[in-house]
C-alpha cells in the first residue's frame, strides 16, 4: 500500500462501519429467514445481489475469462454455495453471537487451506497462532460440556467452505479485477443455489420477500465498506477491530432476539480474533521486510 494512501484512522472507520452493517445483515437473516429452507433464503439474498452486479456481465461476456480460470470459479461456486446454505441454516438455529464468532474462523481456514494446497510454509509462529485460534473455537462449542444443536456443525462447516472459498478468491484476483471475480461469484452462486430453492420453495409474502432483499443490500454495502477498509489501512490495522461485530451480535442477541449473553463466547471470540491478527501483523512484517 502507498504510504501516501494509508489512513488508518479512516480505515478504521470504515471496519467500524462494516461491523456495524455485518450485525444488521445477520440480524435481518435471522428474522427475515424463519420459516424459510435455507437454499430458498440464500438463494434470494445472492439474486438481489445479482442485480448490482449485472451491469458488469457485458464486460465479461465480451472480454472472457483468463486461460484456465473456469475451473477455479467453479470450485469457488460450489464451495460458496454449501458454505452459505449452512450459514443460513445456522443463523435460525443457534444464536447470533455464537454464528459470529464461529464465522472468525474463515482466515484460519483460508491460513490452513494455504498451508495445505499452496504449499506455503507454515512457521513456528504460525502454527502456533493457528492453534489458538482453534482453542478459542472449542471454548465457544465447548463439546461434551453442553448440547451441541446441528446448527454448531452447520456454521463450523461453513467458516471451513468459506474460508477455502475465500482462498481461491485470492488466487483469481491476482490475475482478475476484483469487481470481475465478486460479480462471476455471485452470478454463478446465483444460478448453483437456484434448483435447490426450487425443490424446496414456500410461499412468501411480499413483507418476507422484501426483507431478504434487503438483507441483500446490507451484504453489500458491509462489503463495500469492508473493501474501502482494505483499501485505505493494512489488515493488521483494520483486522482486531473485527472483534467489536462480536460484541454488537451480542448485545442484539440479548436486546432483541433475547438469547442469553455467554461470557464463554466473547472470550472464545476474542482469542480467534488476538490470533488472525497476529498472524496478519507478522506476515505485514515479512512482506515489509522482503520489499526492503
Amino acid at each position: 500500500m502507498d504510504a501516501r494512501q494509508r489512513n488508518d484512522l479512516a480505515g478504521v472507520g470504515w471496519m467500524v462501519l462494516t461491523g456495524l452493517l455485518f450485525v444488521a445483515f445477520n440480524a435481518s437473516v435471522k428474522i427475515f429467514g424463519q420459516g424459510l429452507p435455507a437454499a430458498q433464503s440464500a438463494f434470494i439474498r445472492f439474486a438481489v445481489g445479482a442485480i448490482f452486479v449485472a451491469p458488469l456481465l457485458p464486460r465479461i461476456l465480451r472480454d472472457g475469462l483468463p486461460h484456465g480460470s473456469l475451473p477455479l470459479f467453479g470450485l469457488r461456486a460450489v464451495l460458496h454455495i454449501v458454505g452459505v446454505v449452512l450459514w443460513f441454516y445456522a443463523m435460525t438455529r443457534i444464536p447470533i453471537a455464537e454464528v459470529t464468532a464461529i464465522n472468525f474462523l474463515n482466515p484460519v481456514a483460508a491460513t490452513l487451506g494455504a498451508v495445505l494446497f499452496l504449499r506455503e510454509p507454515l512457521s513456528p509462529p504460525r502454527a502456533v497462532a493457528i492453534l489458538v485460534a482453534l482453542g478459542g473455537a472449542l471454548l465457544i462449542l465447548r463439546p461434551g460440556m453442553r448440547g451441541l444443536d446441528l446448527g454448531h456443525l452447520a456454521q463450523v462447516t461453513s467458516s471451513v467452505l468459506v474460508g477455502l472459498s475465500y482462498l481461491v478468491a485470492r488466487n483469481l484476483a491476482q490475475k482478475i479485477p476484483a469487481e470481475v471475480v465478486v460479480a462471476v461469484m455471485t452470478l454463478t452462486v446465483t444460478a448453483g443455489l437456484l434448483p435447490f430453492a426450487l425443490a424446496v420453495w414456500q410461499p412468501m409474502g411480499w413483507g418476507q420477500l422484501a426483507g431478504l432483499a434487503l438483507v441483500a443490500l446490507i451484504a453489500t454495502l458491509g462489503h463495500y465498506a469492508m473493501t474501502r477498509a482494505f483499501a485505505v489501512a493494512p489488515m493488521a490495522v483494520t483486522q482486531p477491530v473485527t472483534f467489536l461485530q462480536l460484541i454488537w451480535a451480542s448485545l442484539m442477541g440479548v436486546a432483541v432476539f433475547h438469547e442469553p449473553l455467554d461470557p464463554m463466547v466473547l472470550l472464545g471470540g476474542a482469542i480467534i480474533i488476538a490470533a488472525i491478527s497476529f498472524i496478519t501483523w507478522r506476515e505485514t512484517r515479512v512482506a515489509q521486510r522482503m520489499v526492503q
